[in-house]
């Protein structure tokens, strides 16, 4: 394995955040939800075992469908507290349209150590001691006012309420705790579920990719620093202006958001839960810089980002949906019969990932 095959195999097979079910028993709050589908028939139609970018319910009695996705952006507000929860509200947000909703409001929840305590903002806020001479030190109420602008940015930016949430001064770790829920209403006619659908869909990704954003591999214990992704407003307003656009075509078979892991996650896991695979061309992205490697253009978790799976005879009139908002999209790849996703860079493979890595491979991943 080279090193972004570890990164992005240590994201999709080991590391929790994208591997909930080996935390939390799912299959207990499978048994539960058919309990109580016996009062509410046919109204949860997606659910947490479903492994999908959000839960999409009905609300019975009403042909009315609502998605909602909790998201936890807790680190990255210890070196960025404001673009942190911008991001973890914003990509909550990306979630929610990926099942084809727009996102209404939101619930959010800081809790952070006593306001008038000091706290340091930077890299080496998880040490609590600035060693680079580069952080802030600041009390827990500046931190949290920093917190609460990004995400009321974010929603302004949007166009979604914030309609409650909850907040606590008892935490006494370094790491505050910021999560945020979103509230959509579907404007599709059924859900848009992340499993790739068939072989021969084209991958077509809106927004354009930058440099920002090493979550994947500080995760993974390759790199030491921890440097999250930049809030991008008016690109995530303009994404999702242009997904929803392109929703109205009803031609869409599949849909993900690009959060951690970037392009890698989004395209890996589409074809593995569908028992699929893909091929991607990685010179193909829209960037929003140059001189970017084909490593970064595959994992960088830049925001703003949406990817869709369309037939190929459908490609025109999804492309001309999209670019009708002045988005940049572009086809870069496709859904293939294989059980892996291949990504390449001027014809030369950058990573090939499995869609079942070896016992071997997942003993290496996890040593890192």
């Amino acid at each position: 394995m080279n090193l972004v095959e570890k990164a992005l195999m240590h994201a999709l097979f080991v590391h929790l955040h994208h591997n909930i079910d080996k935390a939390i028993d799912f299959k207990a709050f499978q048994k539960l939800n058919q309990e109580v589908s016996q009062t509410w028939p046919d109204s949860l139609l997606v659910g947490p075992d479903a492994n999908d970018d959000a839960a999409v319910v009905k609300i019975p009695g009403e042909n009315t469908l609502v998605a909602t996705k909790q998201e936890s952006h807790c680190s990255p507000c210890v070196p960025r507290p404001y673009d942190g929860a911008a991001t973890g509200a914003g990509g909550a947000m990306r979630d929610v349209v990926a099942m084809g909703a727009r996102p209404l409001f939101i619930l959010d929840f800081i809790g952070t150590r006593p306001l008038d305590e000091e706290v340091i903002v930077g890299t080496c806020g998880f040490k609590g001691k600035c060693t680079c001479g580069n952080c802030k030190s600041m009390t827990s109420q500046e931190r949290l006012n920093l917190m609460l602008d990004g995400i009321k940015e974010m929603c302004k930016t949007m166009d979604v309420f914030i309609a409650g949430g909850g907040f606590s001064t008892s935490f006494s770790d370094i790491v505050p705790a910021v999560v945020v829920s979103v509230f959509g209403k579907m404007i599709t006619k059924e859900p848009l579920t992340k499993p790739a659908k068939q072989a021969g869909d084209k991958l077509i990704i809106i927004g354009e990719t930058g440099s920002d954003g090493n979550d994947t591999l500080y995760r993974a214990g390759l790199i030491s620093e921890l440097r999250p992704a930049k809030a991008l407003f008016n690109e995530e307003r303009a994404t999702m202006d242009a997904t929803l656009e392109a929703f109205k075509t009803e031609k869409i078979n599949s849909c993900s958001d690009l959060g951690a892991a970037g392009i890698g996650a989004a395209v890996c896991e589409s074809a593995r839960f569908g028992n699929l695979g893909a091929n991607v061309n990685l010179e193909d992205v829209p960037l929003k810089e140059q001189g970017l490697s084909p490593e970064e253009i595959l994992i960088c978790e830049t925001q703003g980002r949406m990817l869709l799976q369309v037939a190929p005879e459908n490609v025109d009139e999804v492309m001309e949906a999209v670019t009708s908002s002045r988005v940049k999209a572009n086809v870069i790849g496709e859904i293939t019969a294989d059980s892996q996703s291949v990504f390449t860079y001027e014809n030369k493979k950058i990573a090939v990932i499995p869609n079942n890595p070896s016992d071997e491979t997942i003993r290496e991943l996890k040593a890192l």
